[in-house]
């Protein structure tokens, strides 16, 4: 039996709330637009706003700086994990929630405009150096999710070193993936990721006992 993610309906969405996070996805799609186009650097807080046809402090009601245009992308993944991990079968082991969440959330995600900022990232120091921040949220995100479903019978010591072992892992193949080849088949590359994970901590675990 799978969760479901519409028992609990959300509250309808007032029209004033609605026109905030219309405003706000369209300002974040003209920055998105602007970075891929020219560069993150060389895109002006200026040049953002007219093309979301705001005022620069318009900008600024929704976003601090530029990079947080960036980051509330991001933001919008690691919430997704969440809704994935929780519509998972209630009997399936964690390890295999887990796998299984992150190739639902990652091929969902996975578009040629997604790559391209994955690759603007990779490119633009400024967005590198707060690139861990996102890592953080993922396996916080990734904990609470776990926590919920296991509803307090689970060890928070084997969660928390699943979700840091699972995002470790997204991380390190993030660095290191063909972003390109990635766009063709993203289930197979998760996968090779997610068998080489548990293999790893299976033997490092045999070497351990050895001694």
């Amino acid at each position: 039996m799978r969760g479901s993610k519409n028992e609990t309906r959300k509250p309808a969405e007032g029209l004033r709330e609605r026109k905030r996070r219309q405003t706000r996805e369209r300002i974040a799609q003209a920055a998105m637009t602007l970075f891929l186009e020219q560069g993150f650097d060389a895109t002006t807080i200026d040049q953002i706003a007219d093309a979301a046809d705001v005022s620069k402090r318009g900008f600024f009601d929704y976003f601090p700086a530029k990079e947080d245009v960036v980051a509330a992308w991001q933001d919008e993944f690691a919430d997704s994990l969440l809704e994935e991990v929780a519509s998972r079968p209630t009997k399936e082991p964690m390890a295999k929630t887990v796998e299984e969440a992150l190739i639902s959330t990652i091929v969902a995600a996975v578009n040629p405009q997604t790559l391209a900022l994955g690759k603007l990232i990779k490119n633009t120091p400024a967005l590198r150096a707060r690139d861990h921040l996102k890592y953080a949220k993922l396996e916080q995100k990734l904990v609470e999710a776990l926590t919920a479903r296991a509803k307090g019978k689970a060890d928070q010591l084997r969660i928390r070193l699943l979700a840091m072992s699972a995002i470790g892992a997204l991380r390190v193949a993030g660095q290191t993936w063909d972003l390109d080849q990635f766009l063709n088949k993203p289930p197979a590359h998760i996968r090779k990721i997610a068998k080489t994970l548990w293999s790893t901590l299976g033997e490092l675990g045999a070497e351990g006992k050895g001694k």
